[in-house]
């Protein structure tokens, strides 16, 4: 298990785009730095009970499951790495601090970014922390596919984990609470849908908790 600490300064420049040291490599990347603020009760939403285990934990073991180069959690408004609740540290999580998760998840996808550029990746997958019944085939699907932006669907819906190539990192957006969509409607022509199995439900509110519990 790794931790970066990002003060994400606004600018994440895909400098590595034509190196030669890029690696033929794909991190999975699990955002899951907001503050949930929807869901009712003293505990955060991803550290909820749901079929035996936290909410997040799904989420981390599928991508795990799926076999990829590295993990990035992205944290913010949880400090992940003293959470018991967790199995982490037995997947190889790198935990990634965004400090300004609250200008929305755009910057929590640009500090991911930018442990991606320092490890030389090729892509990301990028998923979220609420979405506990993607299964690990759904990221591993994604992973594999050879498009510079390949997006899950569930029966027709688009719906994450998405693949981003290296080269469109720039297109990224700064801020706000769009990252990967943004960029889905900026290039249609890149996309490449995947069909998935799995439920891509995600857990906002408790009520969501309690139906898919």
């Amino acid at each position: 298990m790794g931790f970066f600490s990002i003060l994400y300064n606004g600018r994440v420049e895909s400098t590595l785009e034509n190196s030669p040291n890029r690696n033929d490599t794909v991190a999975a990347v699990i955002l899951a730095a907001g503050q949930g603020e929807r869901f009712e009760g003293e505990t955060h939403k991803l550290l909820a009970p749901f079929r035996g285990k936290p909410v997040l934990q799904w989420v981390i073991d599928a991508a795990s499951d799926a076999d990829f180069d590295d993990i990035y959690l992205i944290s913010g408004s949880v400090d992940f790495k003293e959470e018991e609740r967790l199995d982490i540290f037995r997947h190889g999580v790198t935990i990634v601090e965004n400090y300004n998760f609250e200008d929305g998840q755009a910057t929590s996808l640009r500090s991911a970014i930018a442990v991606a550029e320092h490890d030389k990746h090729s892509a990301i997958v990028v998923g979220l922390g609420d979405m506990p019944l993607v299964p690990s085939t759904a990221w591993r699907a994604v992973a594999e596919s050879t498009a510079q932006l390949g997006v899950a669907t569930f029966a027709g819906n688009r719906r994450p984990p998405v693949k981003i190539h290296h080269e469109l990192w720039p297109l990224i957006p700064i801020s706000g609470d769009e990252g990967a969509r943004s960029l889905l409607r900026l290039r249609p022509d890149l996309v490449n849908e995947i069909p998935c199995d799995g439920n891509p439900i995600d857990i906002d509110t408790r009520g969501d908790l309690e139906r898919w519990n």
